[in-house]
């Protein structure tokens, strides 16, 4: 469809002798929620890599917003890694200073009250702070960008169920109703129900991509449910 924000066909992307993505074939509009899911692996991840330019893929077509990954698409994908990356001697109000010279969508008000609603110091040290206190900093940086498409890796891995409700809300609250959002994740419950549309991955293969509330009508259950059922996986 010609309003597909993320068009991607026939990608393919190998490791040595591991192959993370094969022939794998995605179409995403704009204004959706999109979960990324596939057990621990090289899948999600991968995906995400190529779609901020992090990584080349070894062949096939990605494009973002009708272009390839470069300098186009830099300036339209926020991207949150699946850890933190900042220097630790720099503080808050820094990396505001920094997002704002290098984003021109970069909402410093936006993010300076969401730094205040969650009681951040802007003087504050990133080598000072507490790792989930550095987690919700990068995700505020990540959700002050009027971007077209978001791309979170493991934004609630390894968080306590309060951080994840807290990541969940903001996500909800602060992406651009235009754009689109990628969470790549395996912890389906905790975010199934901010999710427009489920796609799942196994073996570097799409082999569902539909909305969860056809998800849920087709199977009569959640997409956690089909999930664990589809992969045998028990937590």
């Amino acid at each position: 469809m010609e309003n597909n924000l993320v068009h991607i066909a026939g990608l393919n992307k190998s490791y040595s002798t591991v192959r993370a993505l094969e022939d794998l074939d995605l179409d995403l509009q704009p204004g959706h929620i999109n979960g990324l899911l596939c057990p621990n692996g090289p899948g999600k991840t991968t995906l995400i890599k190529i779609l901020n330019g992090l990584l080349r893929a070894d062949s096939g077509v990605v494009e973002i917003d009708g272009a390839a990954p470069g300098p186009h698409t830099k300036s339209v994908v926020s991207y949150l890694p699946d850890r933190p990356h900042f220097a630790d001697w720099m503080r808050v109000g820094q990396l505001f200073d920094l997002f704002e010279e290098f984003y021109t969508d970069f909402d410093r008000n936006r993010a300076e009250y969401m730094c205040k609603t969650l009681r951040i110091d802007p003087n504050m040290k990133i080598k000072s702070m507490s790792k989930g206190t550095k987690e919700k900093v990068q995700l505020i940086l990540v959700m002050s960008r009027k971007a077209k498409l978001y791309l979170l890796d493991e934004p609630i891995a390894g968080v306590d169920p309060a951080a994840r409700d807290f990541i969940m809300d903001t996500i909800l609250s602060n992406y651009n109703p235009e754009g689109s959002v990628i969470i790549s994740t395996h912890l389906i419950s905790d975010i199934e129900k901010v999710l427009d549309e489920a796609v799942f991955i196994r073996t570097g293969r799409i082999v569902l991509h539909d909305s969860v509330d056809n998800i849920r009508e087709r199977e009569g259950k959640s997409v956690d449910e089909l999930f664990r059922e589809m992969f045998r996986m028990t937590y």
